[in-house]
């Protein structure tokens, strides 16, 4: 008999339908107003914390939804806006830096829902707001550290070369090289002229070469300062799980990072503010660390501190972070958490030869980080204060490479948030957050609104176009239309970190004229066929079979059209993208399998006189 279903075809549009009609169902709940308090890497938020907060709000008469402890977080749900900046303020100066308070929406979403992973489909800047960043790049750094890295050339090239030098340092703006002798001098001002194009030389009084960058490279040190945070900060949003960001150059030292449709904005301003990196260094064993405690540091060494214990390190650097191009987080054989670091070819190169030639000795691998003072310099410029500190000294039991362990740290978190950095990557110079804005949902609401009212209508005339046209057939297809925005909606919110936007609802629009289509194609077929004498079993037979190849045909150049727009596109043009691509498969679903199902439901597998199309 035709037109049956089999078990199989129904139990997996029943399946598909569910599933998607069960994630798109957080959508309706809505959102809570929050703020959320996360601990820096020296503080851990913890159940005491919540007593503490939950005092100062109800001290400042602040109303309070609920304050909830999850994942070393501390959310505080609020009944509106105001409350939620009140809140904001208060806790910005009760808990000061130890604490990083930042302004977060956060899904309504029962917690049956939650637990099957369930969350609302999240939104653009364009419709619901989001947090807008300004970021300021220490240049003065930037230099300091090319000028530091010069110095290590100049130390290793010319001991190669077997010129002797009293010592290398590195001076305000420039780096000076001490000599024996004024032969050996010429020899080494003619080799470095020849091996370093990017400095000129200067010869000074007491056998001193003396070397600066040209304006031409410091220029270039300052553009890719600029150029390539602008890339680690996009990878380390794209470690936040945040879609269409905005990562932009402003000015010669800021960049702007605009953040929509995010969950966790305290993460993301700790992530995007943090400035560190990694240093491993040999440990000086000629000297005395007591007698450095004391204020006697050696020249050429640096007295840092392991926790409580004091260790003097060898000031030359033997890997920067720099050269780090992966990290994992984990734990070693006895259970305790560890970083799996992974090196480029240069810094491998780098830690073969150190290991091999220090075998036995300690090294100890430094975390260095950048924090504002809050104050300016004469030329306007944010002051950082570098903070470092030994977070493990091990002894070189045998010559490494490219991979290799950190262990020594505290907690499983620590590692987590180490190996994120570390993998996001080192920035090159170090930045601050000199504005943050929380945009405001107003322009958003009025988007959303417009938005909504043109699929509304949209949606509307199409039903009441096929309700007339083509009868009960046309409530078949009307059917499949909302089970289309249905599945959208669903599989939109099941994708991490896709974020609608408004180019994104423009996609779903035209979903709706285009789903439509292979209906329409179908029907016309099953007419045709009707006209031509056949039976309504063989019509509607025939209208599926005839129709699909065209149907298929049709939307797949479409899909290609869609995959190249995100492959090329970047921001509103991947959002219009992504939801065109979505609905096209999902209209394909709908149109042909789930209308079969129905059709067949309803006049398939028994005597049809006449058909309602």
């Amino acid at each position: 008999m035709l037109n049956q279903n089999s078990f199989f075809k129904v139990l997996v549009v029943l399946f598909m339908v569910l599933m998607c009609g069960l994630y798109a169902l957080p959508n309706l709940y809505g959102e809570d107003n929050a703020v959320q308090i996360s601990g820096t890497r020296n503080t851990t938020v913890t159940a005491a914390l919540e007593a503490q907060v939950s005092e100062a709000l109800a001290e400042n008469n602040i109303a309070v939804k609920s304050i909830d402890f999850a994942d070393e977080q501390l959310l505080i749900r609020l009944p509106d806006s105001d409350s939620q900046l009140k809140a904001r303020d208060l806790l910005d100066v009760e808990l000061g830096s130890d604490y990083v308070v930042a302004m977060n929406l956060a899904p309504d979403t029962p917690e049956w829902l939650e637990s099957l992973g369930g969350t609302p489909m999240k939104l653009g800047l364009d419709l619901r707001g989001g947090v807008h960043f300004l970021m300021e790049v220490d240049m003065n750094e930037a230099i300091k550290k090319s000028m530091e890295d010069a110095e290590s050339d100049f130390r290793t090239a010319l001991r190669e070369e077997k010129l002797r030098y009293r010592a290398v340092n590195v001076r305000d703006g420039y780096i000076d090289i001490q000599f024996r002798d004024e032969a050996t001098l010429d020899k080494a001002e003619f080799f470095l002229e020849n091996r370093n194009r990017d400095l000129t030389y200067e010869e000074m009084d007491d056998l001193v070469l003396r070397a600066r960058f040209s304006e031409q490279k410091l220029a270039e040190i300052r553009d890719y300062a600029v150029k390539q945070n602008i890339t680690i900060i996009r990878n380390r949003v794209n470690q936040l799980g945040v879609a269409e960001p905005v990562v932009q150059k402003q000015g010669a030292d800021r960049i702007v990072v605009q953040l929509p449709g995010i969950q966790d904005t305290a993460q993301a301003k700790e992530i995007l503010n943090a400035t560190a990196t990694l240093e491993f260094r040999m440990v000086d064993q000629d000297n005395d660390v007591r007698d450095a405690v004391n204020g006697r540091v050696p020249p050429g060494s640096q007295l840092l501190y392991e926790g409580e214990r004091p260790v003097l390190l060898d000031k030359r650097v033997v890997v920067t972070g720099n050269h780090i191009i992966d990290a994992n987080s984990g734990v070693d054989e006895y259970g305790m958490p560890q970083v799996s670091i992974s090196l480029d070819s240069e810094g491998g190169n780098k830690m073969s030869r150190n290991t091999r030639e220090n075998i036995g000795q300690p090294m100890a691998t430094v975390f260095i980080e950048y924090k504002a003072t809050g104050e300016r310099d004469a030329n306007d410029k944010l002051i950082f204060e570098r903070e470092e500190e030994v977070i493990n000294v091990a002894t070189i039991r045998g010559q490494f490479a490219s991979n290799f362990q950190i262990t020594g740290l505290g907690s499983p978190k620590e590692a987590r948030d180490l190996s994120l950095l570390l993998r996001a990557g080192a920035l090159i110079a170090p930045i601050q957050i000199v504005e943050e804005r929380t945009v405001g949902p107003s322009l958003g609401q009025e988007n959303i609104d417009l938005g909504m009212q043109a699929i509304m209508w949209g949606l509307a005339l199409v039903l009441v176009f096929m309700l007339i046209y083509y009868k009960a057939f046309g409530i078949v297809a009307n059917i499949a239309l909302a089970l289309n925005l249905v599945m959208i909606v669903g599989i939109m919110s099941m994708i991490p970190g896709a974020t609608l936007s408004l180019p994104g609802m423009a996609g779903i629009v035209l979903t709706v004229g285009m789903a439509v289509d292979a209906n329409v194609l179908i029907f016309e077929r099953i007419r045709e066929e009707l006209r031509d004498g056949r039976s309504p079993q063989q019509a509607i037979h025939q209208g599926y079979d005839s129709a699909f190849s065209t149907i298929l045909d049709a939307n797949i150049t479409t899909f290609i059209a869609g995959l190249i727009l995100f492959a090329v596109g970047t921001g509103p043009i991947k959002g219009f993208s992504i939801t065109l691509m979505i609905g096209i498969a999902t209209s394909m679903f709908t149109a042909i399998i789930v209308t079969r199902v129905i059709v067949n439901a309803v006049w398939g597998g028994r005597r049809v006189d006449k058909l309602a199309i």
